[in-house]
Order: C-alpha cells, then sequence, then structure tokens
C-alpha cells in the first residue's frame, strides 16, 4: 500500500488556496494539509458552515487533490503559552493583542473549532501545537523547585482536556508536532503528555522527523516507541552543523543565517535516513499521508515543494508479505 503524498500549506499561506491547489495538483501532490491561516481555512467558519466546508473540498477535488488533515499550529500554541510577549501578539486578532486570557480564551476557542471543522470536512486528525508553561524553564537555573515541571503538565491536561473532550465528540484526533516549546519535545516529555491526559485516545503525534533529529533524538525510535499513537506523519530534513562556535540552541542566529548550529533543509538535502523511517512506518502499520513541509532557508519554497514531491515519490516502496527465501519451499 502506497501513502498519499501531501504538502503543508503554512509557508505558502500568502498564496491563494486556489493558485496553490493549481501548482501543487501539477506538482503530482495527492493532497493539501490546510493551515488554518488567511483563504486556506478559516476554521471558526468551517466549524459552523457546511456549505462553506464542502465549497473547500469541492475546490480542491477540482484539482484532483483531497484532505487528510488539517493543521491549527499557531492557534494551539497560545493554549499553554504564557502568552506574554509580542510574539503571541502578531497570532491573534487585534482585539486580543497585549491580553494573556484573552488570548488564550481565543485559542481555545479555535482549537475546539478545528475539532468541528475536521468534522465538516470529513477528516479524522488535526495536527498543531500545545504550547507550554514551562518550556523556559528547559535549564535548570534559577533552580527549579521540586513540583514546577508537574505543574506544566498538570497545567497541560487541565487546558487541554476540554478541547480533546470536543475531539471525541466530532471523532476527530488532535497530533501534536513534538516540537523544543511545546509540552512534548522528545521521547521522554510525550511520555509524560500522555501519562498527564490518563492516555486519551483523542491525543497522538504528528510525526516530524526534522524536529528529533537536531537535538539528537532517533526519529525511528519515536516511531517504535508511540507506534499507536502516530496519527499523521510530516517529512522535513534536518541538517547539524556544530563546528566548535555555535550551539545546539542555535546561538540567537535566525534560521539559514551563517553560523548557526543547525538548520532545517528539503527532504533529501539533509542528514535524516528516510529509507529507515518508510521502513519503520511499514512495520509499525501507518499508511496516512506523508506530508512535505518545505522550511528550506536556503532553497526556493516552489522549487523545494516540488523536488520534495519527487523525493518522497521515489522513497516509496510497497512493502513485502513474505520473507525472501519463502520461495525455496515452494
Amino acid at each position: 500500500m502506497i501513502r498519499p503524498i501531501t504538502l503543508v500549506t503554512a509557508q505558502f499561506a500568502d498564496i491563494p488556496i486556489t493558485d496553490l491547489a493549481s501548482k501543487a495538483s501539477k506538482w503530482g501532490y495527492d493532497g493539501l494539509e490546510l493551515a488554518c491561516r488567511n483563504d486556506h481555512l478559516d476554521v471558526d467558519r468551517a466549524a459552523t458552515d457546511k456549505g462553506y466546508a464542502e465549497g473547500h473540498l469541492e475546490m480542491l477535488a477540482n484539482h484532483g487533490l483531497k484532505i487528510f488533515a488539517i493543521n491549527n499550529g499557531l492557534t494551539g500554541q497560545l493554549v499553554c503559552d504564557p502568552n506574554t510577549d509580542a510574539r503571541s501578539d502578531a497570532l491573534v486578532p487585534k482585539k486580543c493583542r497585549g491580553n494573556a486570557d484573552a488570548k488564550r480564551e481565543w485559542a481555545v476557542r479555535g482549537m475546539i473549532n478545528s475539532a468541528r471543522a475536521a468534522k465538516n470536512l470529513g477528516i479524522k486528525v488535526v495536527n498543531g501545537f500545545t504550547g507550554s508553561s514551562i518550556w523556559h524553564m528547559i535549564y535548570s537555573f534559577p533552580p527549579i523547585r521540586e513540583g514546577m515541571i508537574d505543574d506544566g503538565f498538570r497545567y497541560f491536561a487541565e487546558m487541554w482536556n476540554p478541547i480533546l473532550d470536543e475531539f471525541d465528540r466530532c471523532g476527530v484526533r488532535f497530533g501534536l508536532e513534538v516540537h523544543p516549546t511545546e509540552i512534548a519535545f522528545d521521547i521522554v516529555t510525550a511520555h509524560r503528555a500522555l501519562e498527564a491526559i490518563n492516555h486519551r485516545d483523542a491525543f497522538g503525534f504528528n510525526f516530524d522527523p526534522s524536529h528529533l533529529h537536531w537535538q539528537m533524538i532517533s526519529p525511528t525510535k519515536f516511531l517504535k516507541t508511540f507506534s499507536d499513537r502516530i496519527y499523521h506523519v510530516h517529512i522535513k530534513d534536518a541538517k547539524l552543523s556544530l563546528d566548535g562556535e555555535s550551539s545546539i540552541l542555535s546561538s540567537h542566529l535566525n534560521f539559514g543565517e551563517p553560523g548557526r548550529g543547525w538548520d532545517f533543509r528539503t527532504p533529501g538535502r539533509g542528514e535524516i535516513d528516510f529509507e529507515e523511517i518508510i521502513r519503520t512506518l511499514d512495520a509499525i502499520g501507518y499508511y496516512g499521508p506523508l506530508s512535505v513541509e518545505w522550511e528550506d532557508a536556503g532553497v526556493d519554497r516552489e522549487f523545494g515543494a516540488a523536488e520534495g514531491y519527487e523525493f518522497v515519490k521515489a522513497k516509496q516502496f510497497a512493502p513485502s508479505n513474505r520473507v525472501f527465501d519463502e520461495a525455496f519451499g515452494e
């Protein structure tokens, strides 16, 4: 069974969705992972207006494309983020800016509506972020008193369980992209996040190996560890460039800047072993979409999207249903 190949639209949010759909179809994609931004998808409207949702599906179908998942990462980030600086102001309506509680309330409503929008679109997965109230405690200085980290995981459960209740009612699941600044950023914290919400089925992972690779975590070990929680897969590459001068913490250098200790790459242009990832996905029985995400500051985004599709297509293969030497017994 060959998995569908889709394109994350977040990095193309300035392109009207009809124009991007036309481009993606020509590049060969099977579908789009719609970002909940601009005209790509208005989740508040899609949650209440089935005609709007059906119109999106029809428009994509006219280009030979489908939706398998939507992505509302920017909204989900603000559910648990402290929301106390201008970075989060940029993600919310003007009326919420400068008000941490207003930003959080807006985000909770947005994630609840994401589940409802997914239901109206006839899909089963919403990808995104959770934010974290304890990410700033990643290094233990000033000293972190006993219980502070536990409090952060309890807060995550307090904020996300009511959202996940709506996911359950809608028959939709949430896929957290395990990622720095989220409640789960590696295998240890992913376990803790699941424990915090009592391993409820509505919560799983959008597997993105790029965020694991630069932290020096094994992507295939993550897949094997959470084999029943892989609800969606991103295909994005990364490369370490540590030179004894810059650090894994990126030195406050922006993506693509010389001297940075690591960077994202177009699939196939970094260090991730996608051959092993595909084989591991076969082994755990994941046959959902492989969603290409362009975030390569050194490669033109349209070139990267087109090349990304070809790379993933070439890596796909049907798994064997027999051991090679079985033929000798026939």
